[in-house]
């Protein structure tokens, strides 16, 4: 089978496409035959060495497809069943084997590209607003990267909780994109300093919670928005790892919280990771939350596809196709 693989961490051109042996299950695994992968920022960390993986690996954490085999004991899915995952790396190829209890039926429904578009994204942004910090009605969230893949849906659920939202993006095209999300206040940080404009927009209180996934050039000025004891959810690092930090800041600027969490720990048994991904499939087959795909590239082209995410070039989910 084709796929994706990293020999050496570096830039995107550290990805080969190249033919390996297709897997087979062991016990309570299942193979999946591809048809949708789904790029995520954290691709770029396993790629890079920032999140460090043996090499050489298959990239890729999430995909949807059909069951195609499955091993001793695998009770959760059976042959040509329709399943989506994520969290399991391996997902740029054409094949995948996948703990079983790892994955989730796809409603008939929800075609193949939109479940892969869901799953990562879609449950990060379930777990930040309804666990990490869970909104309630006429809370205020800022959310940075309000239009890329995680922000547009973190918009769109932040606003069935019935919160305000903040939205900082880097173009007048992206701000569009959170308006039509749902955003009640779309910040240009190219253009203005975003601190005073969410004083403004908050009649000097600040937000409830701050949405970080940007990390290193937001993180001081997303402490300075927040409300006494509001909450700094730092849940990605696409512009650096944010430097040694002194928690008696913290204190200083009004008994803050602060939290670094990951999907992993939010979807840890079978059963929070159907809760989670069921509600994202209901909302989306109710019309009540829309993935914005804005680009697909053929498996082979996922150096260019790495190019362009990293490059600000993409808005929505970027997926690509075996």
């Amino acid at each position: 089978m084709k796929a994706i693989r990293v020999h050496k961490y570096g830039g995107a051109e550290a990805l080969t496409y190249e033919e390996i042996p297709l897997p087979e299950p062991k016990a309570g695994e299942a193979r999946v035959k591809i048809e949708a992968s789904g790029l995520n920022y954290i691709d770029v960390y396993h790629r890079t060495g920032l999140y460090p993986t043996q090499t050489p690996f298959t990239l890729g954490t999430e995909a949807a497809g059909v069951v195609d085999a499955v091993g001793e004991g695998v009770t959760e899915v059976k042959k040509g069943d329709r399943v989506a995952y994520a969290m399991i790396l391996g997902a740029y190829a054409e094949y995948a084997v996948v703990p079983a209890a790892r994955l989730v039926p796809v409603p008939a429904n929800i075609d193949a590209k939109s479940a892969a578009a869901l799953m990562l994204q879609g449950m990060t942004a379930h777990y930040l607003t309804h666990s990490t910090y869970a909104l309630k009605k006429g809370e205020t969230a800022l959310i940075h990267a309000a239009a890329g893949g995680v922000g547009l849906l973190l918009i769109q659920i932040a606003k069935q909780r019935g919160a305000n939202v903040i939205g900082t993006v880097s173009t007048e095209a992206k701000a569009q994109l959170a308006k039509e999300a749902g955003a009640d206040a779309v910040i240009l940080y190219t253009q203005t300093d975003f601190v005073p404009e969410v004083k403004k927009i908050t009649d000097g209180r600040g937000v409830h919670v701050v949405y970080d996934s940007v990390g290193q050039t937001t993180f001081d000025k997303s402490l300075d928005c927040l409300r006494l004891r509001g909450y700094m959810v730092l849940f990605g690092q696409s512009s650096g790892p944010v430097p040694p930090f002194n928690l008696g800041t913290l204190a200083a600027k009004g008994s803050l919280f602060l939290t670094r969490p990951t999907l992993v720990h939010y979807a840890m048994d079978r059963a929070e990771l159907l809760e989670r991904a069921n509600d994202l499939f209901n909302w989306t087959a109710a019309g009540k939350l829309k993935s914005r795909i804005d680009k697909t590239f053929p498996l082979a082209q996922a150096a260019e596809a790495h190019r362009q995410l990293e490059g600000r070039k993409t808005t929505g989910k970027v997926i690509l196709l075996p």
